[in-house]
């Protein structure tokens, strides 16, 4: 029995010594320096804050003329005509008594404000009563973008002049901050923030639009690669693998700054230029790792 054992464990320490070090492929990245900037993007949806409604003046037949919807009318253009049954009939008589006088009988109802046509109630030849609404129209001149923003976001918007619009093609256009709506969505807890804008051509309501709110802006930070930074499950401690000589890394924790497109600002500890930071292969390893640096 005690030779058997002896053998085993002879065996045993054999296995132990023989078992091969793990060593772990990497590759590594040094730190930059390069500008961040902080945002949050949100959407602003076109719309008209004023619409005119166009109404029957009088009791009668209702000629539209060529009206159509999403048609562009200028102020005072001609919109319908409506003649009641009474002018039809003196008219008729008139004209018949004196062929020189034209007499028409027309009520002409014309655009209190130029826009777009963007409802029509009525088609030609329909008998309408007086003050029934016969068509709507947007207010050209009240064209706006309408921002809902988080009200934690106000200190870096109320005090702005202009912001930056980016529609759905990637056309930019600069907004001007007009005004702030003096009532907080309950729900949602936003303000609704005015954006006037001056396009060159004509931009349908209901479009959404991208903003983004700078947040922080930094001329030149400490940065590295989104996946040389490791976290733990609950992600309130972060780190990094850092190269101690040519094949082994240590853990070293560090603390985040601003994040943006794929790069991380590193506020603490000031790495120098010349460390190597583990940029591949870094998840799992212990806090002391042997490695293997590997050209990518």
């Amino acid at each position: 029995m005690f030779t058997i054992a002896g053998c085993n464990s002879r065996q045993a320490d054999t296995e132990e010594k023989s078992a091969p070090e793990v060593v772990t492929p990497v590759t590594v990245t040094a730190v930059s320096h390069e500008p961040m900037t902080d945002y949050m993007e949100l959407n602003a949806i076109s719309s008209y804050l004023l619409k005119s409604f166009v109404k029957s003046n009088a009791t009668g037949y209702l000629d539209a003329g060529n009206m159509r919807l999403g048609q562009f009318v200028q102020r005072g253009q001609l919109l319908f005509t409506i003649k009641t049954k009474e002018a039809t009939a003196l008219g008729n008589t008139i004209n018949s008594l004196d062929t020189s006088f034209h007499f028409s009988g027309q009520n002409t109802i014309r655009a209190s404000s130029s826009g777009f046509i963007t409802q029509l109630d009525h088609q030609p030849g329909d008998y309408v009563q007086d003050g029934e609404q016969l068509a709507i129209i947007t207010d050209k001149n009240s064209f706006v973008f309408l921002l809902d923003m988080p009200y934690e976001l106000r200190p870096f918007v109320i005090n702005k002049k202009s912001l930056e619009l980016i529609l759905p093609d990637g056309e930019k256009l600069n907004g001007q901050i007009d005004h702030a709506m003096p009532v907080m969505d309950s729900a949602t807890q936003t303000q609704r923030i005015v954006i006037r804008v001056h396009p060159d051509h004509a931009i349908p309501e209901n479009l959404i639009a991208k903003v983004s709110i700078v947040k922080d802006d930094k001329s030149s930070v400490i940065s590295l690669p989104k996946a040389a930074i490791i976290t733990d499950e609950t992600q309130t401690e972060f780190w990094v693998m850092k190269m101690t000589d040519s094949v082994t890394a240590v853990k070293v924790l560090v603390k985040k700054g601003i994040e943006s497109n794929g790069r991380v600002e590193i506020t603490d500890p000031p790495f120098s230029d010349q460390d190597k930071i583990v940029v591949t292969g870094n998840y799992g390893l212990p806090d002391t790792a042997h490695v293997t640096i590997e050209n990518k």
